[in-house]
């Protein structure tokens, strides 16, 4: 996987796809795990050790969890940890230092694939684990086999997410690398990795048994307690960690797409989370769902840029957000799609001035008034659009819980939520390409040694192109980390960087500018790259060159002559994937929510384990 990976200027460093060797030894790592988990269920099912019958019992203790739900939770949970920790640190190297020898070479991509494969085998587990039938909504798959529906959308989220690892390769070969968040396989690995929270919070639905089996005692057993009776808020953090690292290019300085989707995705991620949060958990919710996020995102940060020494992880904080909903549960009920809408209309404007300005605090990438009126009315659907998608959510995992006095949401309103939230993504994502647009750029030297840094003055033409814009800044990165600069204008369409900025080596340095529906750059100095090939850009002292789409410079990578039908089919093909993966879990929490009790005798509905309360 190679997030935000470009250019290098080293033939070693393979340019569309990693090398075959690694292909075949990752594959033969893939096929020895895989191996050994199915021989462990295998075994468990058969009788023949119960090695994971004490595992889960152990696992059990303290939480008021049943076993078979125990452990695959605590092993999901960690494994989460482990894969977020990799793909920030995995995204950070790349924005630092350029695209990997290959997918083995690179310390963060163990991480990824170990977290991902961890959450695999937490689905599997849930499922082989149980004896007899887990709880009423359990799926049947031979005999007195069931599985669990948390197990099943934990095991399918994480095999798509796994799915991106081989169809990232499959791609690279084909288009080149998509140096981008964004690619569709890249997109596969976050979300699917996301997505499995929901799998979490159904297998705590489906799990929870009401009582605690006393074993560990001392400070194992208090830690474990406390995790127990916070799981539900620890689920719905990490499902907004999940849905915010969709912003990651924001976060970290270096978006390739139009700003207005920042907007967008953070009213999309809390509408759904926090308002979910609210609706399960009760008074606290969002807050405690914020908090989690927070507290784990901010050490991913620390340790990504104290620790590890790479590029800080910033991050937005939903703390307003947060506030708003549990502010409208105390003026109305606090469930249902009005409830939904509410929270989601505040989020997408009161949210987004508290977000607006927290930009100008810390984070890279500062909002401009010019935003305001493009992107309020879009995050004010979409934070709609989230609060339904929330409601529903949070609807089923209640109505699971306590049939009896929770209605379960109908489907139709968070369907139309999800279909307003695409096409407020879809109609910005294309950009225009810019024409008859140049910058006239004089390098003055700052270090004229080999290790050869600028300071630039760019005079744009036209001038006019240059007013309200969304971002206007120098940039360098892949030489050994990265440098922002905010040009400073000292006349009309004149303006002067404020950093010296290395133009040497490994590094990628260019002005980017974003204005109305354009995103365009235009290169100061590009490295040689014979695996591409490309030749250099170089840093002259004085020159004109013109603005292009600015995809054309940061993915350079990408192969220009690949006919466009097999792009196409690439996209139809990751799309249905993605697509089956949605109706899945629709399908999962439309049964989660709906499904009939057993009945006792006498046509009585049996009754339900009570919850621990979060």
């Amino acid at each position: 996987m190679n997030l935000l990976a470009a250019a290098n200027t080293t033939d070693s460093t393979p340019a569309a796809g990693a090398a075959i060797g690694e292909v075949i030894g990752a594959t033969a790592g893939a096929l020895i795990a895989t191996a050994l988990l199915l021989y462990l269920g295998w075994s468990h099912r058969t009788g023949r050790n119960n090695i994971l019958r004490r595992a889960a019992d152990f696992a059990a203790r303290d939480t008021g969890f049943a076993p078979w739900a125990a452990l695959p939770s605590l092993l999901a949970a960690g494994s989460l940890l482990v894969a977020l920790l990799g793909m920030y640190w995995d995204i950070s190297l790349h924005i630092d230092n350029g695209r990997d020898p290959g997918p083995l070479a690179n310390p963060a991509h163990y991480l990824i694939l170990v977290g991902l494969f961890g959450i695999f085998a937490a689905g599997f587990l849930a499922i082989v684990l149980p004896e007899g039938k887990p709880s009423d909504r359990a799926v049947r798959i031979s005999g007195d086999w069931y599985a669990p529906l948390g197990g099943i959308a934990m095991m399918a989220s994480s095999a798509f997410a796994l799915m991106g690892f081989p169809l990232d390769d499959i791609w690279h070969r084909i288009f080149g690398q998509d140096v981008t968040l964004w690619g569709p396989t890249h997109l596969m690995l976050i979300g699917g990795a996301g997505l499995t929270l929901i799998g979490s919070a159904i297998l705590i639905v489906e799990g929870t048994q009401g009582q605690t089996i006393p074993g560990h005692g001392g400070v194992a057993g208090r830690v474990l307690a406390v995790a127990a009776r916070n799981r539900r808020a620890w689920a719905m953090g990490g499902l907004l960690i999940g849905l915010s690292t969709f912003q990651a290019e924001f976060d970290f300085g270096v978006p390739q797409f139009q700003l207005v989707l920042e907007p967008i995705m953070l009213a999309f991620a809390a509408g759904i989370a926090l308002v979910a949060a609210r609706v399960w958990i009760g008074p606290g919710g969002a807050l405690k769902t914020m908090a989690f996020y927070v507290v784990v995102r901010g050490l991913i940060a620390l340790i990504v840029s104290q620790v590890f020494g790479e590029t800080t992880p910033h991050l937005q904080l939903y703390v307003v957000e947060a506030f708003l909903v549990e502010g409208v549960a105390l003026a109305m009920k606090p469930r249902g799609y009005a409830f939904g809408a509410v929270c989601g209309a505040l989020i997408g404007t009161v949210g987004f001035f508290a977000e607006y300005a927290w930009s100008h605090i810390w984070m890279p990438v500062p909002w401009p008034p010019e935003l305001i009126g493009e992107a309020l009315p879009l995050t004010a659907i979409t934070g709609i659009a989230a609060g339904l998608l929330g409601a529903y959510f949070g609807g089923a995992l209640s109505a699971a819980a306590d049939r009896e006095h929770v209605a379960m949401p109908a489907l139709a309103p968070a369907v139309a939520g999800l279909l307003a939230i695409v096409a407020c993504v879809a109609i910005n994502v294309p950009d225009d390409t810019p024409s008859g647009w140049s910058a006239g750029v004089r390098l003055t030297d700052v270090n004229s040694g080999p290790e050869r840094t600028v300071n630039a003055q760019v005079t744009i033409d036209p001038a006019s192109v240059t007013q309200d814009p969304k971002w206007l800044q120098a940039i360098s990165w892949q030489g050994g980390g990265l440098v922002l600069d905010k040009l400073d204008e000292v006349s009309p369409g004149v303006y002067e960087t404020t950093k010296p900025l290395p133009v040497y080596g490994t590094w990628k340095t260019l002005v980017r500018l974003h204005t109305d529906d354009y995103v365009a750059g235009v290169p100061i100095y590009m490295p040689e790259d014979t695996a591409i090939p490309a030749a250099e850009v170089p840093a002259k002292a004085s020159f004109t060159r013109p603005f292009t789409d600015e995809t054309q410079i940061l993915q350079r990578e990408q192969k220009g002559d690949v006919p466009s039908y097999l792009a196409t089919i690439a996209y139809v093909f990751v799309g249905l994937i993605v697509v089956s993966l949605v109706v899945l879990l629709g399908w999962v929490l439309q049964r989660l929510g709906t499904a009939e009790p057993p009945r006792a005798a006498g046509g009585r509905t049996r009754a339900q384990p009570k919850e621990v309360p979060a």
